[in-house]
């Protein structure tokens, strides 16, 4: 691979995207000009890394990059329009702008098209993140050219962190079916920002991880919470919203 170097403008391009069934042309100056943006680029659509680690964690924290003065994430990957709509709505990744780069111009014209014959994917971009300020690439994460797919410095909390921006807190909650006091921490939960992963859970699961037996049971950075009444106290010791 020869990429190209921070300092320099991302390539000039057109890319093909679909919007309400029609196509249209969205140029690389309509999304980066005046803007501060971070990219990250991945191999290809509903892949295992992609789906399962690189997509969700930069849909996740883009509000903290929002904080950090970012205009906008986009996830770029050398599939058609179709295949990364069909993509964004499995992953449920709303606050993400899927780029579909389905010739490799873009990817090319970084530098970072490789092929994956071996998979029987053709060429395909090499997993990267850069920052890029009104066109201009300020900062390049590019993944070790080294068998696989390596997934080591492209990843949004390494980006996150250049930015010197802080990384909210990983939540859980453990749910049961038809329960109001998992409906109220959640609400309580939604009222101050914070996103979080919702269990549904077994009194069994309940008794494991927090020996407890009801619902719900809320972590918060890795430390135990407990229900709803509790987690309302806690927001209260740390100063924010009590009422949903």
């Amino acid at each position: 691979m020869s990429p190209i170097q921070e300092g320099q403008q991302v390539p000039n391009v057109n890319f093909r995207f679909r919007v309400n069934g029609e196509w249209k042309d969205v140029s690389t100056q309509e999304l980066f000009s005046g803007k501060t943006v971070v990219v990250f680029s991945l191999p290809g659509a509903f892949t295992p890394t992609c789906s399962g680690s690189h997509v969700p964690r930069y849909n996740q924290l883009v509000p903290a990059f929002e904080q950090a003065g970012v205009d906008a994430v986009l996830c770029v990957s050398v599939n058609d329009a179709f295949v990364m709509d069909a993509w964004q709505a499995e992953q449920k990744a709303d606050r993400l702008t899927f780029v579909p780069d389905g010739n490799g111009d873009f990817s090319r014209g970084m530098g970072l098209l490789v092929t994956k014959n071996d998979l029987g994917f053709g060429e395909r971009s090499w997993r990267y993140s850069m920052l890029v300020k009104d066109g201009v690439i300020e900062k390049l994460f590019i993944e070790p050219e080294k068998p696989g797919d390596p997934f080591e410095v492209s990843d949004a909390d390494t980006m996150l962190q250049h930015l010197g921006g802080t990384a909210p807190q990983d939540v859980i909650v453990f749910t049961r079916a038809n329960c109001g006091h998992c409906r109220r921490a959640k609400a309580l939960l939604q009222a101050n920002g914070l996103d979080y992963a919702e269990v549904p859970a077994t009194p069994g699961m309940l008794k494991a991880v927090s020996g407890r037996q009801s619902t719900p049971q809320v972590f918060i950075g890795g430390q135990h919470i407990g229900g709803a009444d509790d987690l309302e106290q806690w927001f209260r010791s740390q100063n924010l919203k009590v009422a949903a």
